[in-house]
């Protein structure tokens, strides 16, 4: 991550975060049939040490360190795993609920670290979130974590009404909700009321601008683990790179985030076109010199970026609800 210096236009923090991931060496998945190599690379982010579990849990979900209590618990629905957490304070009558998909390139932000994101997202945004610890690598390719995320959203549907739902993560957690969308929709499943795609992954063909422009800020190549991913299915098809898939205006009001650092910057900008078309209510934020994920929690746009999906949610949600309290008072 070097050749480009430290931008002196954001805050001291992010340029701290910036000089600190410019030393990191890149590095190369293992071969895609190199299974004890990746079963190791997802234990070694598997820790359960606290400042590990901490750090993880917020550059996975985009969330930031907060002295809001949130209880929180594990669930399970037809064998998908998630976690249900909720602000400590909340109201027993605010029906609106998150879930939440955690990033982590499809191999790790799982177990522990799912636990405690699903924590902070909840502090964070002020509802009760359903966390997401869906199946990954190496031992589950596509379509295990999707088959979990659309379970769970079926159960979401279940106990809740859909303009009481919002979805949303990051990175790979942005992809899956996406593809949770898409598929949700081809199912004939009502749309939640908002989606949140923070740096999502959504051309896997990698043939976007700046993936060759920001390959500077890369951790390493991407062309094992998506082969691994991919499981013999092309990387076009809709679920495993969303782009791909057709959008219609009946799609929830989406927010979308990257930063002019960010490799996916091109991905965000072309899916917020595409939904723009389709006649989707999208807003696109890109972050001043903010790689992949903004700055993991660690600077103060971070806690800016999670207050603007907050606000962006809220907002949603009162639109949704006043549209229906309209409806219901229409005369007959």
């Amino acid at each position: 991550m070097t050749g480009f210096p430290v931008p002196t236009s954001i805050s001291p923090e992010a340029q701290g975060v910036l000089a600190w991931t410019a030393q990191l060496p890149q590095q190369a998945d293992p071969a895609p049939n190199d299974v004890e190599a990746w079963r190791a690379l997802g234990e070694a982010a598997a820790s359960d040490e606290p400042l590990t579990v901490e750090a993880l849990a917020m550059a996975t979900t985009g969330a930031v360190a907060t002295d809001v209590v949130a209880t929180v618990e594990p669930a399970e629905v037809n064998g998908a795993k998630f976690f249900k957490a909720a602000p400590e304070n909340i109201d027993k009558n605010d029906e609106r609920v998150l879930l939440y998909i955690h990033g982590g390139s499809f191999t790790w932000g799982g177990g522990a670290t799912a636990r405690r994101s699903t924590q902070l997202i909840a502090a964070n945004i002020g509802v009760r979130t359903w966390g997401m610890d869906y199946r990954q690598l190496p031992e589950n390719p596509f379509p295990a974590g999707l088959d979990d995320c659309i379970a769970v959203y079926r159960e979401l549907l279940r106990t809740n009404k859909p303009e009481n739902i919002a979805i949303g993560g990051q990175s790979g957690g942005a992809n899956l909700t996406a593809a949770l969308l898409l598929r949700a929709h081809d199912e004939g499943l009502p749309m939640p009321a908002a989606a949140v795609l923070i740096s999502p992954c959504v051309d896997f063909t990698m043939a976007g601008d700046t993936w060759t422009t920001n390959s500077f800020t890369l951790p390493g190549r991407f062309d094992n683990m998506l082969e691994l991913y991919r499981n013999g299915h092309e990387l076009s098809e809709p679920y495993i790179s969303p782009l791909f898939g057709t959008f219609t205006a009946d799609f929830p009001p989406t927010i979308l985030t990257a930063g002019t650092r960010d490799f996916l910057l091109s991905d965000t900008v072309r899916l917020h076109r595409k939904l723009l078309r389709a006649g989707v209510r999208a807003e696109l934020h890109v972050w001043e010199g903010a790689p992949h994920g903004v700055f993991m929690g660690q600077a103060p746009e971070d806690r800016e970026q999670i207050e603007q999906v907050r606000r962006f949610l809220e907002d949603t949600w009162a639109q949704t609800a006043g549209a229906a309290t309209s409806s219901s008072s229409a005369p007959a």
